[in-house]
């Protein structure tokens, strides 16, 4: 099983038909797919490629000390003492930072600040557009899912970009690259590394690789897509493998609903989805991330009024 790659040059051609319907197929069959002539020029990626690198090698003597590190390379002794050792379940092999418009970005390198402020606008155009494709795929009226994200234009969507490394690991089997999970939010696009692998997604009860493609951006599906469309199209759990070989570089933005957003099904057919706000929605996830999706929809069910008495 290969995850979908799609042209996106051809959703304004002759072959739009074709192109919407492999959309669909990528939401409703995967949750996963990879987007190739998207309209980020390369030379902006290219750049991005080499800001963030940089900005890795100013943080490597911090990760060398980080937490997963030291718990690892203690592991390894004890193993070598002859002790039964059992490997990590609530940590990942991971340096990661965040950025969106309200906190504080690095400075160094000097370039990163406009880099990635130039990525992000065109990033943000890019996600809006394959939100469109995906109302127009469900039926919906075209800026539905952004409607449904800013709270009908009262709020301001969250984008946010977690740039991770995930460096190489001596013991790739005692230690997870990024635990298994699916992602709280809306649409996200993730440049990933186009030499070093690891990213995995579930389908079918399978763990399928996400194939590294140079210039390519994966974009997948989180919960809140799930929910307004009435689980039509499904967030998919996915995975990063630690490599013993290789720095793979991360790139992830999340275009979310404002944590004001009320969010519930646009899409009137198939299972049943509880409406709530979607900052509740957040509470949860962080304590739950991890874990079944289910539970966390649950919880954040509005509880049924009471009869009067």
């Amino acid at each position: 099983m290969v995850v979908p790659v799609i042209d996106f040059s051809k959703l304004d051609g002759a072959e739009r038909a074709e192109t919407m319907a492999q959309i669909a197929n990528g939401c409703e069959e995967w949750g996963f797919f990879q987007l190739v002539n998207h309209g980020i020029p390369l030379e902006l990626l290219e750049r991005v490629k080499k800001v963030c690198s940089e900005c890795y090698r100013l943080r490597e003597v911090g990760f060398r000390a980080s937490e997963p590190v030291r718990t690892l390379e203690a592991l390894v002794q004890a193993e070598q003492r002859g002790e039964a050792v059992t490997p990590v379940d609530d940590m990942d092999w991971e340096d990661i930072f965040y950025i969106h418009d309200g906190n504080q970005w690095p400075s160094d390198p000097p370039a990163f600040k406009e880099t990635m402020r130039e990525y992000r606008a065109e990033l943000r155009k890019l996600a809006e557009r394959v939100m469109e494709a995906m109302d127009e795929n469900l039926g919906l009226e075209k800026g539905a899912i952004q409607r449904a994200f800013s709270g009908d234009g009262r709020h301001e969507p969250f984008f946010g970009t977690k740039v991770s490394h995930y460096p190489p690991c001596p013991r790739p089997d005692l230690i997870t690259g990024l635990r298994a999970h699916t992602d709280a939010g809306g649409v996200i696009l993730l440049f990933q590394d186009d030499q070093v692998g690891g990213l995995e997604v579930l389908k079918d009860g399978e763990w399928t690789d996400v194939q590294p493609l140079a210039g390519a951006i994966v974009v997948n599906t989180g919960d809140q897509i799930e929910v307004l469309s009435n689980g039509r199209y499904r967030s998919a759990w996915h995975r990063v493998l630690p490599m013993r070989d290789g720095n793979r570089r991360s790139i992830a933005s999340f275009y979310n609903p404002a944590n004001e957003a009320t969010i519930s099904p646009a899409v009137a057919s198939g299972e049943a989805y509880p409406k709530y706000v979607f900052g509740d929605y957040m509470d949860v996830y962080a304590k739950q991330k991890f874990q079944a999706k289910e539970p966390r929809f649950e919880a954040v069910k509005a509880p049924k009024s009471s009869p009067a008495a």
